[in-house]
């Protein structure tokens, strides 16, 4: 007889095959003369006996014979029995026979017809009585007894019980390409046979029938090739199921993994299945390989995805800056270029506002985003868009990174945000995803922010300017206070906002004192004065949702309040003076105290042209406007300005040492004589301590920023020091660092900065030691070659010398101490100085435009002290005056 080709599809038990020819027809072969324990009735040794034929040849193409066909009472067809050769040229049922699985049927001698069947039924007899002797198989006196469990009491219990382990199992059948009836071998003897689901996707399902009608529903596009897809590579074959969770209909959900790897990620790869959300946060990382193989069937427009029209790709990356947090999904920026716009952030949502739950976290998930993101650099990738509906315009959704941290996912880490279900099809999501579905449970099981429950509550602002009475109350309590933290919640106008002072649940108006602001329309029907939109438009992009810092000086009469105001420690009045977009106001300017700042601030600006001064005339206003400021005696006792009592001249001596004069202003930096300093000197021993153990020689985690303190050592002496980085130069992998505690400054690499211990050294430990001071009473030269010499003769007066400073007054804003500067033998006498020494050098000049501190009671003998010197010096022709007096008109 002729023996026939087949690939073996399945093994139903011990002599039952299902054989598949290249044409994928199906027949099914018994063999001859044997009966294997039915496994369908989990009869003893039917695991074994089956397990025993899979492993020879499930999935193997095999030879095949015929010997006999039984007629079948019912359904008309006819059993075939026969012999099968393995590729190894093993023979059954000779094999499983002699193994002890099968036994040789009692009709057996009735079907030898042939000879051929005849000596093979011999052969069998003789396998069969060695394998009963030796106890082998079906013939042990103690066969294994194997619980197989068809129906599971609890499956979420189940699930629970065995979550994450990888649990051997053969797939006894396929019922679509996502969903399996397994055997899982949770132990040897036990069995578990259920219906699982594959993990991450959803195939197309097959053909089904109606059991209550017997009607037929056709099968879904490509279900019937998921389905064989499968079957191919997994039927009756042994795999790994990790098992997740439990579906909605109480079904298993697990990782299907076959030896060369998870079935979803080739299925998906093909086009046969569609990746789902719902087992994201189960599936974690290994969800983002499934649809990286779902987005390789789509470019390829492979199975499902045949007429998938690739999106438009989205713009690269670019840059831009935070201009405004709307709310915790919605951000205004603006690029390189000045342009801003509203983006959202991609697949995130904020605490929403209808949901009683959530809505009280509304305000705090803002406020969390302000604090890290308002002015700062972000990266944006725009990920798709939402067209406009009813009550929405267009908006652009985006993932938006900062410091390579992206915003969305730490909104969801903290609960700040809950994370969107997009639909299946839909490709305007975070290229993150799933991070942010785990992120989300991480955040619920945490019970972190909007998932806790327990909002914290809202801050209630008092509104303080809405009325005088109310303004004239608390100024009392914020003019006793300096720098007080507060964030500018809106801008009104370039020199008016409103301003929120989080620890007083304040809410005041605010009015920059000094200048005046050009006003800008307050409406489109209004005009506003010349430059006052674009002063306006200067405050929002510069102060808008800010930390900054007020002092308060005053009320106005509509009960806002009058004072300075810091963005980044810099006086914003100053500022706005500075680009032209204010003028300062000389009464106000004068009482607040800022008036010589402002007034240079003014005349940089007119000297640039820029803003209102774009069409100034210096001859013009001198002529319109005439001032004798400059030229106001030192001991007339009024300033010269309003004709208030000039103050008078302070006395505070202090101990100091001189640690760096800098070159480019002549300006010092002090050290303090006492306790400072006798701590810094111990902090310096246990630094250098710190530094010799091998143990702390690591360089910096990540690169540094603007601010930052750290240890450096300094080129010239190789000792270490506390330092801030000034700046970065992120080609060259430098910083400038400033040693906080001298006051001198040089380039380092990164790689030679180190981290510094805060609690151990830095400046909550012991504040940075220098201290900005000036030399009062002297205006310095500004041509490079006298302003050096004069650098370079403080710095051979003060080196490593103990000497006295008078402070003649305190500029807090600045933190900046005018000085004078004495020998300690020298202290009482007020004309025997350093200040002196240099103006009879010729080093400096007297200035002719006086501070106001510089006039006070008390300067007179100091003033015509120094001007006598002044005029040795010009003639003797001592240093900048060497060519005479070039001052003179």
């Amino acid at each position: 007889m002729t023996f026939f080709e087949a690939k073996v599809k399945s093994v139903l038990s011990g002599d039952t095959l299902i054989l598949q020819n290249k044409n994928k027809q199906e027949r099914t072969l018994s063999l001859a003369f044997i009966n294997a324990p039915r496994l369908q009735q989990d009869e003893p040794c039917s695991f074994e006996s089956r397990e025993f034929i899979r492993k020879q040849c499930v999935g193997k193409t095999v030879r095949f014979q015929t010997l006999y066909v039984i007629p079948q009472k019912t359904g008309g067809a006819s059993r075939e029995y026969g012999i099968v050769q393995l590729a190894n040229g093993q023979q059954l049922p000779d094999l499983i026979v002699q193994e002890g699985w099968a036994k040789l049927r009692d009709d057996a001698d009735r079907k030898a017809e042939s000879p051929q069947a005849a000596e093979l039924l011999e052969k069998l007899q003789a396998l069969e009585a060695h394998a009963r002797a030796d106890e082998k198989g079906v013939w042990s006196s103690k066969p294994r007894q194997i619980q197989n469990i068809r129906e599971i009491p609890d499956t979420k219990a189940f699930a629970e019980q065995h979550k994450g382990e990888a649990i051997e199992t053969i797939v006894e059948r396929v019922l679509s390409g996502d969903r399996l009836i397994c055997r899982l071998m949770v132990t040897p003897v036990q069995h578990v046979q259920t219906t699982v689901l594959v993990a991450g996707l959803r195939a197309p399902t097959t053909a089904r029938t109606n059991p209550s009608d017997g009607t037929t529903q056709a099968a879904e596009a490509y279900g019937n090739e998921a389905q064989a897809f499968v079957e191919d590579r997994m039927l009756q074959r042994s795999v790994q199921v990790r098992l997740l969770g439990v579906s909605p209909s109480n079904l298993l959900v697990g990782e299907v993994r076959h030896p060369v790897g998870n079935i979803a990620e080739f299925l998906l790869k093909e086009g046969l299945a569609r990746c789902v959300d719902h087992h994201s946060t189960w599936l974690g990382a290994e969800m983002g390989k499934l649809r990286q193989a779902e987005r390789h069937a789509k470019e390829n427009q492979l199975g499902l995805f045949k007429s998938h029209v690739a999106q438009r790709s989205a713009a690269g990356e670019t840059e831009a800056i935070v201009s405004r947090v709307f709310s915790a999904d919605t951000l205004y920026i603006r690029n390189k270029a000045g342009a801003e716009k509203r983006i959202n952030l991609s697949s995130v949502r904020q605490p929403k506002p209808t949901d009683p739950k959530q809505s009280p976290f509304g305000t705090e998930a803002k406020e969390f985003l302000r604090k890290r993101l308002i002015g700062k650099h972000v990266k944006v990738t725009i990920d798709g868009k939402r067209p406009a509906t009813e009550g929405y315009d267009e908006r652009e959704m985006a993932t938006v990174s900062n410091n390579s941290k992206n915003v969305a996912l730490m909104l969801v880490e903290n609960g700040y945000a809950s994370v969107i279900r997009h639909r299946m099809d839909d490709p305007d999501r975070s290229p993150i995803y799933d991070e942010l579905l785990a992120a989300e449970e991480a955040a619920q099981s945490e019970q972190k922010g909007m998932w806790s429950g327990k909002p914290a509550k809202a801050p209630t602002y008092v509104d303080y300017s809405e009325s005088l009475e109310k303004a004239k109350r608390q100024l009392t309590l914020l003019s006793r206070q300096k720098k007080v933290p507060a964030v500018v919640d809106f801008v009104k106008s370039g020199s008016r906002f409103t301003v929120l002072v989080p620890r007083d649940n304040a809410k005041l108006t605010f009015v920059l004192g000094g200048i005046r602001a050009p006003r800008s329309a307050r409406g489109p029907n209004d005009q506003g004065e010349p430059f006052g939109q674009e002063a306006h438009d200067f405050a929002v992009k510069r102060c808008m949702q800010r930390d900054v810092e007020i002092d308060v000086d005053d009320t106005d009469k509509q009960g806002g309040f009058i004072g300075t105001l810091y963005v980044n420690r810099e006086n914003f009045a100053k500022v706005l003076v500075e680009e032209g977009l204010a003028s300062v106001h000389a009464y106000s300017a004068e009482k607040s105290g800022n008036a010589n700042e402002l007034h240079a601030a003014e005349s940089k600006a007119k000297e640039a042209r820029r803003g209102m001064w774009h069409d100034w005339d210096p001859s013009k206003e001198a002529a319109e406007n005439g001032d004798d400021y400059d030229h106001a005696p030192a001991t007339n006792g009024t300033n010269g300005t309003n004709g208030d009592t000039a103050p008078t001249r302070n006395r505070e001596y202090k101990d100091i040492t001189v640690t760096y004069v800098d070159p480019a202003t002549a300006r010092l930096k002090l050290q303090l004589i006492g306790s400072g300093k006798a701590n810094l000197e111990s902090l310096m021993k246990d630094l250098a301590n710190f530094h010799l153990s091998p143990s702390n020689t690591q360089a910096l985690p990540q690169p540094p920023k603007a601010g930052d303190v750290v240890s450096a050592k300094f080129s010239e002496d190789g000792v270490w020091y506390r330092a801030r980085v000034r700046r970065n130069d992120r080609d060259n992998k430098t910083s400038e660092v400033v040693y906080i505690d001298y006051g001198n400054s040089e380039t380092q690499p990164w790689s030679a900065l180190r981290p510094l211990d805060p609690a151990r050294f830095g400046v909550q430990k012991l504040r940075a030691q220098a201290i900005d001071a000036a030399l009062a009473f002297l205006q310095f030269p500004t041509a490079p070659e006298y302003l050096r010499e004069s650098v370079n003769f403080l710095n051979e007066i003060t080196w490593d010398r103990s000497l006295v400073a008078n402070v003649e007054y305190n500029d807090t804003r600045e933190n900046l101490m005018w000085i004078t500067l004495m020998d300690p033998d020298q202290a009482s006498t007020a004309t025997k100085s350093i200040n002196a020494e240099v103006v009879s050098d010729g080093l400096a000049m007297v200035p002719k435009k006086l501070r106001l501190f510089e006039r006070a009671k008390g300067t007179e003998d100091i003033m015509a002290d120094l001007k006598s010197r002044e005029a040795q010096a010009k003639e003797d022709r001592r240093g900048m005056w060497e060519y005479g007096d070039l001052t003179e008109d």
